[in-house]
């Protein structure tokens, strides 16, 4: 499951985590104009551990979930290129 809510300077989208067991704390994701945040709690140390991306690492990650094994720069002339 997972919901959608725009804010004033982010849209941030929440997964939950649904199943019977192994679950995992909700993630929440805030785009904003210049990068993407991922947030999720350690239950372990009882805080929030957040990773920030650029619009460019994000753009890599989309790309490489349908991509092979392998490494790749962005080529502006075609898009990818596996170099």
């Amino acid at each position: 499951m997972f919901t959608i809510e725009h804010d004033f300077d982010a849209t941030v989208v929440t997964l939950v985590d649904e199943g019977a067991s192994h679950l995992q704390e909700d993630v929440t994701i805030n785009a904003f104009d210049d990068c993407v945040t991922v947030e999720q709690v350690d239950p372990r140390r009882d805080e929030v551990v957040r990773i920030t991306l650029s619009l460019a690492q994000l753009r890599d990650l989309a790309m490489a979930l349908d991509l092979p094994e392998g490494v790749y720069r962005i080529r502006p002339e075609n898009g990818t290129g596996q170099g």
